[in-house]
């Protein structure tokens, strides 16, 4: 059975079938879950870039430019860009690093951690509805293989 689910979702076997393709499953599921989110964040007027940023100074400040990069995987011209919008929007502050002169360490202003907690606040129940009849096992499970699938592409990224 999982060489059968192998070879069906493995886009060069002649037995390929789209809903067997892994990708295909993730996409749809972040595609999804994207809509909701937009849809949810436009009530405060924040767009999904800034909500990674976000969540991902939220967690864990201050953070160089290329350490959120790294973290929200988007190429670091790009977050370049979504750091100036934040910043010329009062969510964030920029300074130079104390440790190294080059590099600029970003943190999240009070506005920035009140717009992180309303966000927080609106993605709870979409949080609650995607993972509704998962047992905490399967939750765990889940992360489990995502972070799998995410390190087996990762050496491809290096």
């Amino acid at each position: 059975m999982v060489e059968q689910t192998r070879r069906t979702g493995d886009p060069g076997s002649e037995e390929f079938r789209l809903e067997r393709y892994p990708f295909y499953q993730v996409n749809r599921v972040l595609s999804r879950y994207n809509l909701i989110i937009e849809r949810e964040l436009r009530k405060i007027d924040v767009d999904i870039p800034t909500w990674r940023v976000l969540m991902i100074l939220g967690e864990q400040a201050p953070r160089s430019i290329g350490q959120i990069s790294r973290a929200g995987v988007v190429n670091l011209s790009t977050m370049m860009r979504i750091v100036e919008r934040m910043t010329n929007a009062g969510l964030v502050s920029r300074n130079t690093s104390a440790a190294d002169a080059r590099v600029i360490d970003v943190s999240l202003t009070q506005a920035g951690r009140e717009r992180l907690a309303q966000a927080r606040v609106l993605m709870a129940p979409v949080y609650r509805q995607a993972l509704a009849g998962f047992s905490e096992r399967d939750a765990e499970r889940l992360l489990t293989l995502l972070g799998r699938l995410n390190a087996n592409l990762e050496v491809m990224t290096d």
